[in-house]
């Protein structure tokens, strides 16, 4: 049972004195064995806790900033996760599906982007190559780019390519559409958000060597202090460089990456700052679009070591961010709220895509640039407060918030560089250009590009919580109006004066929401919403009669059922759901329009925690029916979603080994994704593909009582080769087998 939970925005106490709380381990403080945090079962939504003094400190529940929400038992995941204006809610009372996996599992798996950390999840997929210069998933069968993803809840401010993970505490995962809890244009499948690291009360200094596969050495360093009479100041700075060869062929990545992380946690005020930069310089990267003709059997995958890009082929970006966040409490069960951030990210790149054209994996390849710069600008302000009417307790939330998205690109004919045309090669043999093939001088650079299209998206968002029955029933009422506006410019002196507007759509929309949750018991729920997103419409192709129109905003919509057990030392879920997305096609008639529908189905169950001492499990398994409801002419009705497989299994274990070596552990997981096709025909089949990895660590005192961790991951240990992706109309190979050592020392 429970010992302390938190549900409808009240604390409540079962069972257990004060003097046991203050006897027990504090919160937030991990165990040098496996990274788990020792706390009560059940505890929730405080943030933070203090003893001192012989008083307990609660931070106020409304709040955001400072330590974020204990772990789970097994320490892999967060008791709950952050939920947009909703603020922070535990996994129990959540009535979304959600989950947040903390820094000690990115570690342990010595994860180095967001794309290695959502292969936890089995409703999460890649859909972006390995060795490539960006992450991009598809969560419950939906195109989820890193564009999409928040950081500190904040939008168009992350790294539009590829988020390391050296400055974040936690990276949370809601699945389904937004529209209410987040601003920016809330993606269908769901919400990545990265929870930066803060200073924690226990000094840190942390120094961290890993090598890679097959020759890439990464160092990092990890700093942490609070400062003043209470410990309100805090900084948390990390930096880190890796550089070497890859396993594969030709491939090298150079990646340097620095975080400061600065915040006040007062009596009534709290506030945080946050610098983000890094470089990624890429030779030889594997293009995003690469595909197979229209008609061809796809041929089995080729070695993960096999390489089509030429050695002369390179990817070099740059990025930087700056965000801040304040909150004040008015009144002790009212806290208003602003944070705001910018970003720019820009790249330069020459790069080979290929076009595989029979069964037996000849193909055509093509060389191509195109420098651009992403500027992102968000910001927020708002309001939550906690009262009673009666019987009736309320959560009420209100805010408005600001994305703004630029992509500077072109500002040349494409006439004017001067590229090989494309040539043969083979995905199993490749034929690579002689060097000098490309004169690179000539090229335009990421610096000087003029504006290619924005997106503005501003809205309000109300909502309450209403909480009955002692706060055992939830219910939750609200919605969010949106207004997008979406522009283009010319950016070809071929075409006219660069700079000229080619299209501007504006339009506006109220999304509604709803959402319950009723705990049957302290360690059972159940939740039920229907929930929307909307999102930026397409625009017709050149071949439609109305081309070049912008279609209005697409509104997604999700219903879905779940239930969440909690016994305190292993946590069960389940979720039902169904979300309907239509999608434009061109109509017999010539007229480019939003006449499609599809409907994806799916059945998820997750289990996470330490079901015994010295076991900690994560993973699930995952069954999707995804479905092209209504295509041009009715062709494909029913037919499967093109890269969505009908079952993905994903499971992760740790075993303590005692008797061995005190804190030895091995790790072990498995990765599963059915068959998927890869055209709406459903006649080009992809098979199926399985990944296991192994790995082992060891945690003990040095020579001063200092801590000490050693690790050692082979991930794809079989070195199976198969298509890890075959979404949007691309392919893209597995990683092949890889190693990783790393020793942690602190200081």
């Amino acid at each position: 049972m429970p010992l302390f939970y938190r549900v409808g925005g009240r604390a409540a106490l079962a069972g257990v004195s004060l003097l046991a709380l203050m006897s027990g381990p504090v919160l937030g403080q991990e165990t040098a064995q496996n990274g788990s945090i020792l706390v009560p079962s059940g505890v929730t939504l405080l943030e933070r806790l203090q003893v001192q003094a012989g008083s307990v400190e609660q931070a106020p529940s409304t709040g955001t900033i400072g330590q974020p929400m204990p772990a789970y038992a097994g320490g892999q995941v967060a008791f709950g996760t952050r939920l947009g204006v909703l603020g922070n809610r535990s996994i129990l009372e959540a009535p979304f599906s959600v989950t947040g996996y903390t820094e000690a599992l990115i570690r342990n798996q010595q994860a180095k982007s967001i794309g290695e950390v959502v292969l936890n999840d089995p409703s999460v997929r890649n859909d972006a190559p390995a060795f490539s210069e960006r992450d991009a998933f598809f969560i419950r069968g939906f195109s989820v780019t890193n564009l999409d993803t928040a950081f500190d809840g904040l939008f168009y401010i992350a790294n539009p390519r590829r988020s390391f993970l050296e400055g974040i505490e936690r990276v949370e995962i809601l699945k389904g559409p937004t529209a209410l809890l987040n601003g920016g244009v809330g993606r269908v499948g769901g919400t990545v958000n990265l929870v930066p690291k803060r200073a924690t009360d226990e000094p840190l200094t942390r120094l961290t060597t890993t090598y890679s596969s097959d020759a890439q050495i990464w160092s990092h360093l990890d700093f942490g202090r609070r400062f003043g009479t209470d410990n309100e100041w805090g900084i948390r700075v990390n930096g880190s460089y890796r550089n070497g060869d890859t396993p594969f062929d030709h491939n090298q990545a150079e990646v340097g990456v620095a975080s400061l992380g600065v915040d006040y946690r007062g009596e009534r005020v709290r506030a945080s700052f946050d610098l983000n930069h890094s470089t990624q310089n890429i030779n030889a990267p594997t293009s995003l679009f690469n595909s197979a003709a229209a008609g061809v059997p796809i041929p089995s995958a080729p070695n993960g070591r096999t390489n089509l890009a030429n050695p002369f082929e390179y990817h070099d970006s740059t990025y930087n961010m700056a965000a801040g966040r304040i909150e004040f409490d008015v009144l002790p069960n009212t806290t208003i709220f602003a944070a705001g951030g910018a970003s720019r990210y820009r790249e330069d790149f020459l790069t080979a895509s290929h076009q595989i054209i029979d069964a037996n994996g000849d193909a055509v390849a093509t060389l191509a640039i195109q420098p651009q710069q992403i500027q992102g600008f968000s910001g927020e302000v708002g309001l939550r407060t906690e009262f009673d009417t009666g019987p009736i307790g309320h959560q009420f939330n209100v805010s408005a918030s600001r994305a703004l998205n630029e992509n500077y690109r072109g500002g040349f004919a494409p006439a004017s560089i001067r590229l090989p045309a494309p040539y043969p090669t083979n995905i199993y043999s490749p034929v690579y250009l002689p060097d000098g093939s490309v004169d690179t001088s000539a090229f335009p650079r990421s610096s000087d590009l003029p504006l290619f299209a924005d997106l503005l998206a501003t809205s309000v968002a109300v909502s309450d919580t209403l909480s009955f029955a002692d706060d055992r029933f939830q219910l939750t009422l609200g919605g969010r109006y949106q207004h997008i506006r979406s522009e283009g410019f010319n950016t070809r002196p071929d075409r006219g004066p660069i700079g000229v507007s080619n299209y501007l759509y504006e339009d506006g929309r109220f999304s509604p929401a709803i959402a319950a949750m009723v705990r049957l018991t302290d360690n059972l729920s159940v939740y039920g919403n229907y929930v929307e997103a909307l999102t930026e419409g397409p625009t017709a192709p050149a071949a439609a009669t109305n081309s070049g129109e912008m279609l209005p905003p697409v509104v997604s919509r999700q219903r879905e059922i779940g239930v969440k057990y909690d016994t305190g030392t292993i946590g069960l879920t389940a979720a039902l759901f169904e979300i309907e997305q239509p999608n434009g096609f061109t109509a017999p008639g010539g007229a480019f329009g939003l006449n499609g529908l599809q409907v994806n189905r799916g059945v998820e169950l997750s289990v996470f925690g330490e079901p015994i001492e010295g076991l900690r499990l994560l993973g699930g398994v995952t069954f999707m029916d995804a479905q092209l409801a209504k295509t041009s002419g009715g062709v494909f009705d029913g037919n499967d979603v093109t890269g969505v497989p009908d079952v993905a299994f994903n499971l992760y274990g740790e075993y303590d080994l005692p008797w061995i070596a005190e804190g030895l552990t091995l790790t072990g997981r498995l990765i599963y994704s059915g068959s998927t096709y890869y055209d709406q025909a459903n006649t080009q089949k992809v098979d199926d593909w399985k990944r296991v990895d192994v790995g082992m660590r060891y945690e003990f005192e040095g020579p001063y009582g200092n801590p000490v961790e050693l690790r050692a991951n082979i991930e794809n240990v079989f070195d199976e080769n198969y298509w890890a992706s075959s979404a949007r109309g691309f392919l893209a190979a597995g990683a092949p087998r890889t190693f990783k050592v790393s020793a942690s020392f602190e200081f």
